[in-house]
């Protein structure tokens, strides 16, 4: 409990053994033994260590950081209701993304912040063993490129992201993260904007996508 205690708050707690002691002596000149007067002994149990604050202020980071993430999709999700439907059933999380199916198992389009910048995608990954399936729905979306980003109205990442299983269509926005909570308005109304252009460029051709 006191391990825990130390990592988890930002003052230090100490757990010791309190004991009475007397020390064995003799009077000068007389071969006679006797006992000092009791004194306490304090033996340290637990206490702090670089460890235990280090380990505790990664804690309270990650604490933080939840704490942060959940007010920003909050008011995105706020200010999102108003223009979309979305993510309309979508309660805000902790995490870096927040996503709401496509109407394929497997393709979610997706909010993503990390600390100085945001992105919107469409992530393809329909679980375990399915990488040629991801492969082959992306290339199918791929070989629309130009009418889609037309109809998005600028160009798209499209990250086939070889060697790996799934597969993503983003737009990276830059202009600030969860961590600059004064330019929380327009990088929501960012990522909200090119969310609704996403979808509307995008939707078609995942209808039309056989699988």
């Amino acid at each position: 409990a006191i391990a825990w205690l130390n990592e988890t708050s930002a003052a230090s707690f100490y757990l010791v053994k309190v004991e009475a002691v007397r020390i064995e002596g003799s009077r000068a000149g007389i071969d006679m033994k006797r006992l000092s007067l009791p004194a306490p002994l304090f033996t340290l149990i637990v206490g702090p260590s670089a460890e235990s604050r280090e380990v505790g202020e990664t804690k309270k980071e990650l604490a933080e950081r939840y704490t942060i993430r959940h007010r920003f999709w909050t008011s995105l999700l706020e200010n999102a209701k108003e223009k979309t439907k979305l993510h309309a059933n979508i309660s805000p999380g902790q995490h870096n993304w927040i996503a709401s199916g496509a109407g394929k198992r497997g393709l979610i389009f997706s909010y993503v912040i990390k600390k100085h910048e945001g992105c919107v995608e469409l992530y393809i990954d329909r679980g375990k063993d399915t990488d040629d399936e991801n492969k082959a729905i992306f290339d199918e979306l791929f070989a629309s490129q130009g009418t889609i980003e037309a109809t998005f109205g600028e160009p798209l990442e499209w990250q086939r992201l070889e060697g790996k299983r799934a597969c993503r269509i983003k737009k990276q926005i830059a202009l600030g993260g969860y961590r600059d909570e004064t330019k929380w308005p327009e990088v929501q109304d960012a990522m909200i904007d090119v969310m609704i252009r996403l979808e509307k460029a995008l939707k078609p051709y995942i209808e039309k996508l056989q699988v």
